[in-house]
């Protein structure tokens, strides 16, 4: 099917769903609804145009459907790709044979990432230079000297890996395909929003961005969902957060520009009324100066930045005592309910996982949670997949009670965000059952 005929397939589709497309004032394309929705209602369901399942997750998954089994089949030639059976193998083949001979060539040398495996299968559609003028984003003019030198890495990853099985197009129109894709890709996560894998939904990059939605997308397999998160009347426009809601106006807005080149104008951001509670600093019998204060939150941005460049490179030792360093100075301005000193838990409570360190990773929880509803919206997938790690660190210490109430606020969330059948729920339900 070429690009433009799935283009039309998909407003259809949309269309039927009690959407369409429209120009939204100072924002291009868009979407709206033509009927009410209710808050959990489903509003959208796409098929994924293109998908790849993240390398860390090739063994534990479905290369095509994204199930985790503990017994999966692997291909007979690279035995690397895993599928549930002979079907998924099957219908995944068109695509994966563009990756089954160069694994098997390059060995442990075979390293392209994410994006270039996603641009290597839009291209092996035969669409790759007809993206210009769809529901994508292209962003290739506005890149920055650092985004063009990664896309130029990208580029020389394509030829490398695929030079043998693709046709490619022109240097500058594969930059500009890689940087649609880059903009417009779709990561999907789980039930704890861990990184499984990105793909491309046409019909979904179509759903402006706001710091106050109206929907939520959710995964089931490879599908995108979409859901209402506050009732919806006919002709109000679909609205999706791009991004973290958790930071103040300005880092998030700072979020959009780097990433999708350009800044909000709802409502929160225009008054920045969320700013003050997120900043919170300790009460003191002498206040903080303002310039104290906002050296700090110029030291605290820094670390934040830090710690994601160095996280896969210094050892989970040196990151743990980065997180306390960080905690400590910051805390000395901060209080524990400041949205960067809450952020550097988080990363701690990660650490502290990894280490399996149960015991500290559920210390730095506990305070997380305390604060986590009073800094996202409604129905926020960030507080509902902390519950869930909540819940099973309390069922793993032997904490039956606090975990099945962990479980409950998660579901209660979940139920709404991913529909009540979905199957992260019916797990969910079987978990607490066993134990």
């Amino acid at each position: 099917m070429r690009f433009e005929d799935f283009q039309q397939y998909v407003c259809e589709c949309v269309t039927n769903q009690g959407t369409e497309r429209f120009d939204s004032p100072g924002k291009g394309r868009g979407l709206r609804v033509t009927r009410g929705f209710a808050v959990g209602e489903l509003v959208l369901c796409s098929p994924a145009y293109s998908f790849v399942l993240s390398g860390e997750e090739r063994g534990s998954r479905c290369e095509f459907c994204f199930t985790k089994k503990e017994k999966l089949a692997r291909c007979g030639k690279c035995k690397k790709a895993s599928y549930c059976n002979a079907k998924c193998q099957k219908g995944d083949w068109a695509m994966h044979k563009l990756e089954c001979s160069a694994m098997m060539a390059f060995k442990e040398n075979w390293c392209p990432s994410e994006i270039s495996r996603l641009v290597a299968r839009i291209l092996a559609k035969k669409v790759g230079q007809s993206l210009s003028g769809t529901a994508f984003f292209s962003p290739a003019h506005d890149v920055d000297n650092e985004k063009r030198e990664r896309n130029e890495a990208e580029v020389a990853g394509l030829h490398r890996f695929f030079s043998k099985h693709l046709e490619f197009p022109d240097h500058k129109d594969l930059l500009a395909l890689i940087s649609q894709v880059a903009c417009n890709g779709f990561t999907i996560e789980d039930d704890e929003l861990s990184h499984l894998g990105t793909a491309l939904y046409p019909d979904v990059a179509l759903i402006n961005h706001s710091c106050l939605p109206s929907a939520i997308v959710t995964y089931d397999g490879t599908a995108a969902q979409v859901r209402a998160v506050r009732n919806m009347e006919p002709g109000d426009e679909v609205l999706i957060s791009y991004i973290d809601l958790m930071y103040p106006t300005d880092d998030r807005n700072n979020r959009l520009r780097e990433s999708y080149y350009f800044t909000c104008d709802c409502r929160d951001c225009k008054s920045k009324s969320g700013d003050k509670a997120k900043l919170r600093v300790r009460k003191r019998s002498d206040p903080v100066e303002p310039q104290a204060i906002g050296n700090m939150v110029r030291y605290a941005r820094k670390t934040v930045r830090e710690f994601r460049a160095v996280k896969h490179i210094k050892n989970i030792l040196e990151l743990l005592e980065m997180c306390e360093q960080s905690l400590e100075e910051m805390g000395s301005i901060f209080e524990d309910a400041n949205v960067y000193m809450v952020h550097v838990m988080y990363q701690a409570m990660g650490v502290c996982l990894y280490m399996e360190d149960p015991e500290g990773a559920l210390r730095y929880g506990e305070k997380i949670i305390k604060h986590y509803s009073k800094f996202y919206p409604p129905f926020s997938l960030n507080v509902s997949s902390m519950y869930l790690k909540l819940g099973r660190l309390y069922m793993g210490l032997e904490r039956r009670s606090a975990g099945v109430s962990a479980f409950k606020k998660a579901m209660a969330i979940m139920e709404v965000a991913h529909g009540k059948d979905h199957f992260y729920l019916t797990e969910l339900r079987k978990e607490m059952a066993q134990q």
